[in-house]
């Protein structure tokens, strides 16, 4: 299963000791660069930082339609734009988000999604 997921759910789940419950639930989870970048470089210090960092089921991607990127930042921050944007390009089967607007978005790309209270509950 492909899941590809923004930085909200990643901070929220570390910062309850349960970041590991997306390893036991899909094995890998996928994440543009803007959410690195939004996790473990500016949120150093911060909850996720350095369990994302060292998370090796946690991939990286470069989001390769800049277009479409673009286009959602009218909308949305980079790190929603890049998920939404990878989520689409790896025709991922889940999309991990918390935000309404994104998540409102994602709908409208046809992909499936959650969030930090649907992961719970599927635990």
């Amino acid at each position: 299963m492909i899941v590809v997921s923004n930085a909200s759910p990643l901070v929220g789940l570390a910062s309850i000791r349960q970041l590991d419950l997306l390893k036991q639930l899909y094995g890998k989870v996928h994440i543009p660069e803007a959410v690195w970048r939004e996790v473990v470089i500016n949120g150093a210090g911060q909850p996720g930082s350095t369990e994302v960092e060292n998370a090796g089921w946690i991939k990286r991607h470069q989001v390769a339609n800049t277009r479409l990127v673009q286009s959602l930042l009218q909308y949305l921050d980079e790190g929603e734009s890049e998920a939404i944007a990878l989520a689409v390009e790896l025709r991922a089967e889940l999309l991990i988000i918390d935000e309404r607007l994104g998540r409102d978005t994602a709908r409208h790309f046809g992909l499936n999604f959650t969030g930090l209270i649907g992961l719970r509950e599927t635990a």
